[in-house]
């Protein structure tokens, strides 16, 4: 039976190459599971992480207007939020899915939570992909398309690594081993209260 991180890496690498066939930042997404679903959460968690991904690179454009640069930082900023509000919306997921699980007199907390994991693992499709187009690049040369085969071997490696730790992971909260809390991020640089340049624009 196919495990939870497994599957989510199938869906998180279908996602980024339906991106792909559009390849731009304002094209819609192209979600094919039923909106509740976790499948559907976690395929939108992977677009919004693609087109966050795009932005990085058109900013860093040295030729870029300043005008546009600004426009993209706040955009960039925007995505940021919505990826971590996604972020622990799949942690609440997986909260209640364990709820009834009575953790064991010797549990433990893992240093990160489910949620922020398949988010790593999310980003490492995004870098498969990429590095992969970089080892088939007919521009490049062949020491840059090496170089590229050497690191994409390397993601290949860390993808088989955190997918097996993340199901390892929820094996373990599902036989009370381990236990997990979901932390709000509290992002004080948003939040027009904590933010002090934000509240003295307020007096």
């Amino acid at each position: 039976m196919e495990k939870f991180a497994q599957k989510a890496y199938g869906i998180f690498a279908a996602a980024t190459d339906r991106y792909h066939v559009a390849d731009h930042v304002d094209a819609p997404e192209q979600n094919p599971y039923a909106p509740g679903s976790i499948e559907h959460t976690l395929f939108a968690k992977n677009h919004i992480d693609a087109v966050q991904w795009h932005l990085e690179d058109i900013i860093r454009d040295p030729a870029i207007d300043p005008v546009e640069a600004l426009a993209l930082k706040r955009r960039i900023d925007a995505s940021n939020q919505h990826r971590t509000d996604m972020v622990e919306e799949l942690d609440s997921y997986f909260r209640d899915l364990y709820a009834g699980v009575n953790a064991l007199p010797e549990a433990t907390i893992n240093t990160e939570s489910p949620a922020w994991a398949l988010d790593r693992l999310s980003i490492l499709a995004l870098k498969i992909f990429h590095m992969k187009a970089e080892t088939l690049r007919a521009d490049a040369s062949d020491a840059h398309r090496a170089r590229c085969a050497a690191k994409l071997a390397v993601l290949d490696e860390q993808r088989a690594d955190l997918t097996s730790a993340i199901d390892t992971l929820l094996d373990d909260i599902a036989a009370g081993r381990k236990y997990m809390k979901v932390y709000r991020q509290m992002k004080m640089y948003n939040d027009t209260d904590t933010n002090p340049v934000l509240y003295a624009a307020k007096k």
